[in-house]
């Protein structure tokens, strides 16, 4: 099985992108190719061994691109190493506890046996686009949220996780 680690997404103004690229640099940084891309440009995983999926929350569900790929590849994505994390609470909680998934990634973590999910905080900002976000803006629920710190430490554990696997240590 190839390498390299899939980090896809699906987001709408951008935040779980930059969540999706840090996850990516920091596996890199920990001796891992990887590569972040939009989850709905993705045709294949056979090409990945290993993948994180993220995903935006919106009126509690996954964004609709995270929900297609998981879809679109289970049966891939059952044969191997699968990660999940989403964001979008616009305030401090997800830095002060752990946040579990919502209903429908949460079924698809049993389905696919998936090793972990983790919830960040997410980022609002003026030039959002939607009507529910303008709606958000206008309410004054702006702010960046993302808690980089923890990301890199998560996206470290992974790393770490495998390459013991890949050195048959783990």
């Amino acid at each position: 099985m190839p390498d390299t680690v899939l980090v896809a997404y699906g987001t709408t103004n951008g935040s779980t992108a930059r969540i999706a690229e840090a996850v990516a640099d920091a596996l890199r940084r920990g001796g891992i190719t990887a590569e972040a891309l939009p989850a709905a440009s993705v045709a294949s995983v056979a090409p990945y061994g290993a993948v994180v999926v993220g995903g935006a929350l919106y009126k509690g569900r996954w964004h609709r691109d995270a929900r297609r790929f998981v879809h679109r590849h289970r049966g891939d994505l059952a044969r191997r190493p699968l990660w999940f994390f989403s964001s979008g609470p616009l305030d401090s909680s997800a830095s002060e506890r752990d946040i579990p998934p919502v209903p429908g990634v949460r079924r698809a973590m049993a389905r696919l046996d998936t090793r972990e999910h983790r919830t960040f905080g997410g980022c609002l900002e003026e030039g959002a686009t939607g009507r529910v976000a303008r709606m958000m803006l206008n309410s004054g629920m702006a702010g960046d949220f993302r808690d980089f710190p923890r990301i890199h430490e998560w996206a470290v554990r992974i790393a770490g996780e495998l390459v013991s696997r890949r050195e048959g240590t783990g």
